[in-house]
């Protein structure tokens, strides 16, 4: 019987966005919340051969996606019946977005958190949110 060393490596479409306003989309192999770096690969590429590195300092968040379409023209609830994890909370950044979801691991004083839509039709899967860069964060 013959098996192969590749590992199960899993597939992270995201969007990041960055400080400055651009956003850049790709797939992640190798995020971590606590890894100062991660890289970001153009296509899907198993090798993690291609893409570059983005430093978690230049970014506002990561947004986990479903797929890189989405819908613009689509508005999230942020009514919740069951909570999908944890507590449900709003957060604006410095930039005056805001943002609302859930989340069971918010701590101001680590690099970040992820937080997860309400809304099951949302695009987004998670959300990895830079606290650095957030202006005001409560639960409510």
């Amino acid at each position: 019987m013959t098996t192969t060393a590749q590992a199960h490596v899993q597939l992270n479409r995201a969007v990041v966005a960055f400080l400055d306003g651009r956003r850049q989309r790709g797939f992640i192999y190798d995020f971590s919340a606590v890894k100062e770096s991660f890289r970001l690969s153009p296509e899907s590429d198993t090798l993690q051969q291609r893409g570059v590195e983005i430093k978690v300092k230049d970014l506002k968040a990561v947004f986990f996606v479903k797929d890189f379409a989405g819908n613009r023209e689509y508005v999230e609830s942020a009514v919740t019946g069951n909570s999908p994890r944890g507590r449900k909370m709003a957060i604006s950044f410095t930039d005056d977005e805001t943002l609302q979801g859930c989340t069971d691991a918010y701590n101001p004083k680590r690099p970040g958190f992820l937080m997860f839509p309400t809304d099951a039709k949302s695009n987004n899967l998670r959300i990895f949110i830079v606290n650095q860069n957030v202006a005001h964060a409560s639960f409510v």
